[in-house]
């Protein structure tokens, strides 16, 4: 009965602790743009969940879906562990081409960068993540800084890059764009692996298991894994889920809060709250 209790009691605090959160919902992170397109203002929308302390560290959640569908929303998995979330929305093919989803989403993490001390957080400690497109679109962002510049922003002012099960080549949506067949891989500028530099920042890289994944998506990881290693990158890390396929977002999110904490520890500039 005590055990029966204290559960109770712990699942009571846990919906407090909850509900001090906030949500600011359907931003739009090209503010500074006057000359925006009807789809612009439909898709380049973000939601910001924030706890009520300062100082926090921020994820920025991708969602996946190929490039061609998907809606932003806040993980639960990472919900409630003392940092903010912030779930973007980016524009689609076949309405636009990849080079406009990339340039989405380098301009809602600049957004970020820019205000996200408005609500408390900390821009030294901003992560950048998503599943599957979404990871694509974390590794593009991260390792070609051309992207991130465009927005008058750094992208090695990015704490941390943890793509899930993201394509390493070029996405197989940029090749379809191209006539070229899905299973056909290409590595080409709008390919990670074409941008692997020494000095990006940390990474972690996440795939379902290798006999599970979408056609060859361990595979490609393990070769960025190991071309970053080559290149002299210092911190990067490769986990491959036994067991999962590339739904494989809920076992992943712990590794994403632990390498969190790491690289706050790690680094004298980025102070845990």
């Amino acid at each position: 009965m005590r055990l029966l209790t204290l559960a109770f009691i712990a699942t009571i605090q846990l919906s407090i602790a909850a509900g001090e959160y906030q949500i600011k919902k359907d931003v739009l992170y090209r503010d500074g743009s006057p000359q925006l397109d009807d789809y612009q203002r439909e898709r380049c929308l973000l939601d910001i969940y924030h706890p009520p302390t300062r100082g926090f560290a921020t994820i920025v959640w991708f969602h996946g879906g190929g490039l061609t569908s998907g809606e932003k929303s806040f993980p639960k998995g990472l919900q409630n562990r003392g940092h903010a979330i912030v779930a973007v929305n980016y524009r689609l093919s076949p309405k636009v081409k990849v080079t406009e989803s990339l340039d989405d989403a380098a301009a809602s993490v600049a957004w970020v960068m820019a205000h996200i001390e408005e609500f408390g957080g900390d821009r030294k400690r901003i992560f950048v993540s998503g599943h599957s497109a979404g990871g694509y679109l974390t590794s593009m962002i991260g390792l070609d800084p051309s992207w991130l510049g465009r927005h008058q922003a750094d992208a090695n002012d990015i704490a941390g890059l943890i793509p899930y099960s993201g394509h390493a080549i070029t996405h197989f949506t940029a090749r379809k764009e191209r006539g070229i067949d899905a299973n056909r891989p290409i590595i080409d500028e709008l390919a990670p692996l074409f941008h692997v530099r020494k000095n990006a920042p940390p990474i972690l890289l996440i795939t379902g298991d290798r006999e599970k994944e979408l056609l060859g998506r361990y595979e490609e990881n393990a070769y960025l894994f190991r071309m970053l290693k080559v290149s002299g990158h210092k911190d990067v890390t490769l986990f491959e889920l036994d067991g999962y396929g590339h739904g494989m977002t809920d076992p992943a999110h712990p590794l994403l809060l632990d390498f969190v904490k790491r690289i706050e520890r790690r680094n004298p500039l980025i102070k845990p709250k």
